[in-house]
């Protein structure tokens, strides 16, 4: 390199750092990592439920009930061999060991949040996009989305399951419909927006059919909020499946399930905690780490927030 190049490259700027794309900050997000980590311990869990329990969930044994946990409990084999169960987490007021209900029971709510998270995206995405691009169609579908958003979630879901009966796809559809017109109502502020870009003017002009025009030019926009609203329809459909279940409303008792696991025990809650403690941990850091998922994706894939990352 010659000397006269070496002076220009002395007082020219360095070359700016490379911006990293929005998915990479996305998986660098403290947030991210730590909710994203909690979720697939509680996904690997609810998967490997039979090799982690330590006896049958819905097992009873009225000798060994309401033991505190740790208690150890010996057990003849069929081959007369004798095993000693722990119970970590103690028992219940059936002498049915917490631990294995909470483990079973994580499965419950890993599905209802999932289950509604992707019904009610699904269904608010398709009603959001017409009632934001058709302008006749949004005063009538937006009247009933205010009316359905009136009545509170949990009452409408518990007219929903007194109408059609305990279950766990009747839980799932009683929470589906109170969360549909959230999803709604953001689709469609998203396709407000966007209906009066130039680009999408350009394509109205040269006669873009609009099916086309929606999944082409609008719907990759509605793309990043609505993963972030998943993750909290997810977070709040753990909440609400728990509330139902603690009413005796929800799930049958014979499922285990994080809310019907402390509704069994809060009769006795002050003399043995742990009925209630142990699956309101799994439940709180569930939905904890859902809502910590959501915030991190939506400080990175919100541009506006993304700016100060």
């Amino acid at each position: 390199m010659s000397a006269l190049e070496e002076g220009f490259e002395s007082v020219l700027p360095a070359p700016a750092a490379r911006r990293p794309g929005t998915w990479s900050r996305v998986v660098r997000s403290p947030s991210v990592i730590f909710g994203a980590t909690i979720l697939l311990l509680m996904l690997a869990m609810a998967v490997a439920a039979p090799l982690l329990g330590t006896t049958d969930p819905i097992a009873i044994d009225p000798a060994w009930r309401n033991k505190h946990p740790g208690t150890e409990h010996p057990v003849t084999l069929s081959t007369g061999a004798t095993e000693t169960i722990v119970h970590w987490m103690g028992t219940d007021t059936l002498g049915r060991d917490v631990y294995s209900r909470v483990v079973y029971g994580s499965r419950v709510s890993l599905v209802v949040g999932a289950a509604v998270a992707v019904i009610s995206v699904a269904i608010g995405l398709f009603i959001g996009l017409l009632a934001g691009y058709i302008r006749w169609l949004d005063g009538i579908v937006m009247r009933v989305m205010d009316g359905l958003m009136a009545i509170p979630g949990i009452l409408l879901a518990i007219a929903v399951l007194s109408v059609w009966g305990a279950g766990l796809l009747t839980v799932i559809v009683a929470i589906v419909v109170p969360e549909v017109p959230r999803v709604v109502r953001l689709v469609r502020s998203v396709v407000l927006s966007v209906r009066e870009e130039p680009y999408v003017e350009a394509a109205v002009s040269v006669g873009t059919p609009t099916p086309l025009l929606l999944i082409r030019h609008v719907l990759p926009n509605t793309i990043a909020p609505l993963i972030v609203q998943g993750t909290y329809i997810a977070a709040s459909a753990i909440l609400i499946e728990a509330i139902l279940s603690f009413l005796g409303i929800g799930i049958p008792p014979e499922t285990p399930t994080w809310g019907n696991i402390m509704a069994e025990g809060r009769t006795l809650f002050r003399i043995f905690p742990h009925n209630i403690f142990f699956p309101g941990l799994f439940l709180a850091l569930t939905v904890l780490a859902v809502n910590m998922l959501g915030d991190g994706m939506r400080d990175t894939l919100d541009p506006r927030l993304g700016k100060r990352l």
